[in-house]
């Protein structure tokens, strides 16, 4: 089928109820969001992250690639632009006046999280590793009317700064994000992609510009991987940073990486020697990734992998799916984590992983707009 254009947006939740694959989106610069939709055809599923060469549709990658958790290829015949985001409809302000204050939070527990932190952070001091990335979850209980558009729109307007994404196909359930963080984006000859690790609040709105030595130097260990994964693959690139950048209400350290490409068909190759990348996984990266599969204590499925449109022969752009929620029937999954080294202290990690949550739950209970 060739591709058509979807006349009318609404029709978002009506793809979740029909069970029809699906991603909206909008690139950190745009106004407008953009919208496609597979109707015919099931979505491609991958389980070797080469196969993504040569491959043009949304992908959406988890943090492990297994049987019941592949690498989806969302392959469109539909395109449209969904509607404007810069007004609450009255059933998004009715729905957001009930979300207010709503704290059924089923999530593990400070003690649970402070358990795996020790393990981590004896391993970190047994100098087994440089660096490793514990995460955690949150579940909250939906409210009555909930849409999982009205929180993409809410989104899209509180950070301007951020990729937001909103997607769903029968393999993956719905999933709802805003990320900073670029893994690969660029077309033609042009090709990005970015060192971002540290974590500070926002002072007084202003990026921070004094780090301390652990931001300093987890940062560090993020731009070195990235410049050693492109080096391995002939990739020469030129690079900007350290520099404070917007994350939602806060700031991270970022590096840019600009390079060209001799061969655009090999995406897959690139994003497979990149993912996954220090700033959610940790160094030396093999021996992290199985430490961390064996000792986080949960499954964070497309949490911390990735997650964009894909097109060789076009424009790129994909991105860690890091500030993220998975949309279930009756719960919502959030997802956060931090970047643990030797020094880490146990209340500063669980604070930072509190900040970042709020990304999400903060759109959850967003007071609406006065009309």
């Amino acid at each position: 089928m060739t591709d058509e254009e979807i006349s009318n947006l609404t029709t978002i939740d009506a793809f979740i109820q029909r069970k029809q694959p699906f991603a909206v989106y909008r690139i950190p610069g745009e106004k407008v969001p953009r919208l496609l939709t597979q109707a015919e055809g099931a979505v491609r599923l991958i389980y070797d992250l080469k196969e993504l060469n040569g491959q043009r549709g949304f992908v959406i990658t988890p943090f492990q690639v297994s049987e019941t958790c592949p690498v989806v290829l969302i392959q469109p015949d539909q395109w449209g632009q969904p509607l404007p985001i810069d007004n609450d409809t009255a059933e998004e302000r009715e729905v957001a006046l009930r979300m207010q204050g709503q704290e059924s939070f089923l999530t593990s527990s400070t003690e649970e999280y402070a358990s795996c932190f020790h393990t981590f952070i004896n391993a970190l001091r047994d100098n087994t590793f440089d660096k490793l990335v514990l995460s955690r979850h949150l579940t909250i209980d939906k409210v009555s009317g909930f849409s999982p558009l009205s929180i993409f729109r809410a989104a899209c307007r509180r950070y301007i700064h951020s990729y937001i994404y909103l997607c769903y196909t029968p393999q993956t359930g719905i999933w709802l994000g805003s990320t900073p963080e670029i893994i690969l984006s660029g077309e033609k000859d042009e090709w990005h992609t970015v060192a971002l690790a540290g974590t500070q609040p926002l002072q007084d709105g202003r990026l921070p510009q004094v780090w301390d030595e652990k931001n300093r130097k987890e940062q560090d260990y993020v731009a070195s991987y990235i410049r050693r994964q492109l080096l391995s693959l002939g990739i020469h690139s030129t690079e900007n940073g350290p520099y404070p950048a917007y994350a939602g209400a806060l700031s991270h350290l970022k590096t840019d990486f600009r390079f060209s490409l001799k061969d655009n068909k090999g995406l897959g190759d690139l994003l497979k020697v990149l993912h996954p990348t220090p700033a959610v996984c940790g160094l030396p990266k093999e021996e992290a990734y199985r430490f961390i599969l064996q000792n986080e204590g949960y499954d964070r499925r497309y949490y911390s992998g990735f997650i964009g449109w894909l097109d060789p022969e076009g424009r790129t752009d994909i991105y860690v799916n890091l500030r993220c929620m998975h949309i279930k029937d009756e719960q919502l999954t959030l997802y956060a984590g931090g970047g643990l080294l030797a020094s880490s202290e146990l209340n500063d990690e669980w604070l930072e992983t509190e900040k970042k949550l709020q990304t999400i739950k903060r759109l959850i209970a967003t007071p609406p707009l006065k009309s």
